[in-house]
């Protein structure tokens, strides 16, 4: 059996054998529901409380401004409807970009059908938001600004610090989605003014189906599930006791190894970029090139159609991808690649390489080696790239 070489941990990653082994026990020895009186439930609730400690402490947060929720897209959602139910006295105007997640443009799609205006700003060639087109699109009525931390197809870290006092210099509330950031870059949600921010286990080596939204004390955000009093009566819904202790380890071991994984990860990364764009002609690196994650790398490839790559990776045993995993289905380019400016037939040639700490310097030599083999076999079978040759002569 061929080597599997996973290269698609944006997309999800694997559950950490520590994550594992602390949650294991509450599924069938402490299996209480932490809201029961009798003592037997005190160790659920007590784990809960650990837990949300631990992933407060990632990013400077109190612990009562954690909630746990279903994933990173009910945090986005619980983010902007309740925000903008509970501000809609001082204005309907959002601020968002067009590179965001399809959690964050699906919803603000459903709030405008709910009355609300949303401008959608521009990003630049590089995908970052242009901070003096933030001052200028924000109105008397914006009651909320949203920008992702970081982008979860090209990989580019915004200007989270910045966007943070812009926002609170105009009484605006700030959210950030974090899926992608939270547990792999540094973030200091007291630093960086933020108000809300979401994240999601399975992107850090914890378990999918579970999430965090913070909310900043003092921002007045309504339950988004109704039911019971489960989240300080903000989140109805028994809670999700194993999947909220392998949050928070997985948040303490990502806190305690960033440092060090970071620096792997990105010699494992600027050594794949370096090597594609020096050994493979017309290929274009997507996103910034240093104010990147860490285990990022985006590349279209001219003349080839980004799932053809995908699916001869596939045979060799390498599963990597060619933008969101929640649109992987689809026939359409990338959003985010259009909006930083690339035409349809080089945004269909992309294809996204994202690394973990398992990672080795031989599964990158391997990929580089074999992309090179595939580009020049796709490429000989294509017309477009037979008609530029001869337009070179």
């Amino acid at each position: 059996m061929k080597k599997l070489i996973y290269l698609d941990n944006a997309a999800t990653t694997q559950v950490s054998e520590e994550v594992l082994n602390e949650m294991l026990p509450f599924f069938r020895q402490t299996y209480s529901n932490p809201s029961a009186v009798y003592s037997f439930a005190g160790e659920s609730k007590k784990a809960v409380d650990h837990a949300r400690k631990q992933a407060a402490e990632l990013i400077g947060a109190n612990v009562e401004e954690i909630y746990f929720t279903g994933g990173g897209s009910e945090s986005d959602n619980w983010a902007l409807k309740a925000a903008a139910e509970a501000y809609c006295s001082k204005g309907k105007h959002i601020i968002t970009s067009k590179i965001e997640h399809h959690a964050i443009l699906h919803t603000c799609e459903y709030l405008q059908k709910q009355g609300y205006e949303v401008t959608y700003l521009d990003v630049d060639e590089e995908g970052k938001v242009s901070l003096e087109e933030l001052r200028a699109a924000i109105r008397p009525d914006t009651i909320l600004i949203s920008i992702m931390t970081a982008n979860n197809e090209i990989g580019t870290i915004e200007p989270i610090a910045e966007i943070g006092k812009i926002a609170h210099e105009n009484g605006v509330l700030f959210h950030t989605d974090a899926v992608q950031a939270y547990g792999h870059i540094p973030i200091n949600v007291d630093d960086m003014k933020i108000d809300m921010l979401s994240a999601s286990g399975h992107k850090f080596n914890g378990p999918k189906g579970i999430g965090i939204l913070y909310i900043r004390k003092g921002v007045k955000l309504s339950s988004f599930i109704h039911g019971g009093a489960q989240e300080r009566n903000r989140r109805a819904g028994t809670s999700n006791v194993p999947g909220i202790v392998g949050f928070g380890k997985a948040a303490e071991i990502a806190g305690e190894t960033m440092e060090a994984r970071t620096r792997k990860e990105v010699k494992l990364r600027d050594h794949l970029i370096e090597r594609v764009l020096a050994e493979i002609p017309y290929v274009r690196l997507n996103g910034h090139k240093t104010d990147r994650l860490p285990n990022n790398v985006n590349f279209c490839f001219r003349f080839i159609e980004g799932e053809s790559l995908l699916i001869l990776l596939d045979q060799l045993g390498v599963c990597a991808s060619s933008g969101s995993a929640c649109t992987s289905g689809s026939l359409d380019p990338s959003h985010v690649l259009l909006a930083i400016g690339l035409p349809h037939e080089i945004a269909h040639g992309s294809l996204r390489i994202t690394l973990s700490e398992e990672t080795t310097l031989e599964d990158i030599d391997f990929v580089a080696d074999e992309l090179k083999k595939i580009t020049r076999r796709l490429r000989e079978m294509s017309p477009l790239y037979e008609d530029f040759v001869k337009s070179q002569k």
